[in-house]
């Protein structure tokens, strides 16, 4: 079984997510939720939150099957990070 097909191009899905994280959804999660996952349905602007991703976008996926699902991660402009990170100074 597959999921919902896409129905925008990248460029408008990632325009409607961050435009509704940051109108609608960050004032009002952001304390308390730094580095938690929010799934944000860009059609309806419902959303969940949760320190796995794929926890917060299959409760949004149960309460509407057919969201086109943008994640975005509470307090970083990246859900994900690629490449090297610094090291932590071991004592």
């Amino acid at each position: 079984m597959s999921g919902p097909q896409p129905r925008y191009s990248k460029e408008e899905f990632a325009r409607r997510g961050d435009e509704i994280y940051e109108r609608d959804i960050r004032p009002r999660i952001e304390l308390g939720n730094e580095g938690k996952f929010v799934a944000i349905d860009i059609e309806t602007g419902a959303y969940e939150i949760d320190a796995d991703e794929l926890a917060a976008s299959d409760r949004l996926l149960v309460r509407n099957p057919n969201a086109q699902i943008w994640v975005t991660r509470v307090g970083s402009r990246y859900a994900r990070r690629f490449g090297p990170r610094p090291r932590s100074a071991v004592a």
